[in-house]
């Protein structure tokens, strides 16, 4: 069968649209899953970015963090914590999500403030502003566009990797693959990773209106 009719097979399936295995109840869950994993990366990625970023130190460390967010399996590691700490705990999942999203944050948004031009930020100080001020007014909205990039980087990744929640028994549109690939249904498995794609695409979207709604014309003609 081609992937269309994979597809089409998929979407016409009574069982898929309403209730329980519903595409609107799975999506409703991965992005779910996928909302509290990026709002836990950026509550921990963002304020320690501001801290290194404003302070001008951490390069070395940033760049470790960074090179292990990238190097780390994240399906083996949910095996691990599910074996470790329980296969039907939510933590399982969440903690190698949160790691994975982790990194591109807290990189990006460290290296935005650093390329913030100095002079900028000593002619605001000259004015009396306090390190906060400087932090609030002047250092975030220069580098907004590598910031929301980061965030961006980070919300797509846990998107579509959200898709190995299912793995422990989770829901999600993973649900749709790991159920299709056991009972030989690749319809679903085609279908799953048709929604994800789409649900992926769907972020970059909403990412360049949150960036065009911030981020200033001229920020984005020069980023």
């Amino acid at each position: 069968m081609s992937l269309f009719s994979y597809l089409n097979q998929f979407f016409s399936d009574a069982r898929f649209q309403s209730g329980y295995d519903g595409i609107w109840q799975r999506v409703a869950e991965h992005s779910w899953y996928s909302l509290i994993a990026f709002a836990c990366a950026a509550a921990i990625g963002l304020p320690l970015a501001f801290l290194t970023g404003h302070s001008g130190r951490g390069d070395g460390p940033i760049a470790a963090i960074a090179a292990v967010g990238r190097a780390m399996p994240s399906l083996g590691l949910i095996v691990l914590l599910a074996v470790k700490i329980g296969v039907f705990n939510f933590n399982a999942a969440l903690i190698p999500l949160v790691a994975l999203a982790v990194p591109p944050i807290l990189l990006t948004t460290h290296e935005g403030l650093r390329a913030v031009d100095r002079s900028v930020v000593d002619a605001a100080r000259g004015m009396g502003m306090r390190p906060l001020q400087v932090l609030l007014r002047v250092e975030i909205p220069s580098a907004l566009p590598l910031i929301l990039s980061g965030l961006r980087t980070a919300a797509v990744q846990v998107v579509a990797t959200t898709t190995i929640a299912a793995v422990i028994s989770f829901g999600g549109l993973g649900r749709y693959v790991v159920d299709g690939l056991s009972q030989y249904e690749y319809d679903q498995v085609v279908g799953g990773a048709f929604l994800v794609a789409m649900l992926s695409i769907a972020t970059l979207l909403l990412f360049s209106v949150i960036t065009r709604l911030l981020v200033s014309p001229g920020l984005r003609r020069r980023n």
